[in-house]
């Protein structure tokens, strides 16, 4: 059975930045990209507040970019998807991971680095326009909106946030809200209420997304009458939600109600010894690149100075 120093399993931020630390610190990291290669970024076509990109950058060319930088300091970058973990309880101890359900290895450190996947609402249209109209992040995306109408959907705190910063940017923001209240805290509900360029439209469905080469409008149907009506638009923003990928490590990690990955505040070490967890795996309030750029390098030092203590 193959035995590895290091084991990176997801190949977002925190993960490739992970890779850079711990191949130059000589651990000969071995990386699986699992299901979405690059992670999130990949369905973002343009990357403005990331530093060192001062005209910006494309999701995927970034990624790759990270993932060469890994390589050039000799992290073996494969393709698989890491099915199924075993951690062990003991200090040193070998943590059994097997990969696509078939092939089993042993590691004596591994980080996490799998991420979590925003929630869409599963439209045809949605999926059309992901990246030429349609994002699941405001903070990412909102300054390519500037000046523009833009639609937001969701009832959360994440939504009225979102929502709040659009209303900076755009001339018009309408919230989209299923139900006939928000989910969210009241001290959010009441600065969407108290924005005067942000439209509430309570029981209100998204039916589809309406456009040419990107997204010029929203068709949205009333639950209560039936009507529905098109909302001119030049964004479709999605807040309902995102789902950390940690199903694999149910039973063996502590994790919030969520699903998140809890760790020990201010450093990425999970309840197991040599386990550490980076970027949005382990990061509910943040959620950028840079942010989870930032604890892939926390965890890969982590790392280093928990194998050395072993030797």
């Amino acid at each position: 059975m193959e035995q590895i120093e290091c084991l990176i399993i997801g190949s977002g931020p925190a993960g490739y930045t992970a890779a850079i630390y711990a191949s130059r610190a000589d651990l000969k990291p071995v990386m699986y990209v699992g299901l979405q290669p690059g992670g999130q970024l990949t369905t973002t076509t343009e990357v403005d507040n990331f530093p060192g990109y001062p005209d910006g950058v494309d999701g995927n060319a970034m990624m790759e970019d990270l993932k060469k930088q890994a390589e050039r300091f000799g992290t073996d970058v494969r393709w698989g998807l890491v099915t199924q973990v075993k951690f062990s309880e003991e200090v040193g101890g070998w943590h059994h991971v097997t990969v696509d359900e078939t092939t089993e290895i042993q590691a004596r450190s591994v980080i996490i680095s799998t991420g979590a996947s925003a929630q869409y609402l599963g439209l045809p249209s949605e999926e059309k326009f992901m990246g030429f109209g349609v994002s699941a992040c405001a903070v990412c995306d909102g300054f390519f909106y500037k000046g523009m109408d833009v639609v937001i959907v969701g009832g959360g705190d994440t939504a009225a946030e979102e929502a709040t910063y659009l209303a900076k940017l755009c001339p018009k923001v309408t919230l989209l809200v299923r139900r006939d209240e928000m989910r969210a805290s009241k001290a959010m509900q009441n600065r969407v209420l108290s924005t005067p360029n942000i439209e509430v439209r309570w029981n209100t469905e998204t039916v589809e997304l309406q456009g040419g080469q990107s997204v010029e409008g929203v068709k949205v149907r009333d639950r209560i009458s039936g009507e529905e009506s098109v909302i001119p638009a030049k964004g479709f923003f999605v807040a309902i939600g995102h789902k950390p990928n940690t199903d694999i490590f149910k039973g063996q990690l502590v994790m919030d109600e969520t699903g998140y990955l809890k760790t020990t505040p201010g450093k990425t070490e999970t309840v197991r010894p040599g386990v550490f967890a980076a970027g949005d795996v382990q990061d509910k309030v943040y959620r950028q690149a840079i942010t989870a750029a930032g604890t892939g390098c926390m965890a890969a030092l982590e790392a280093e100075r928990y194998l050395g203590a072993l030797h």
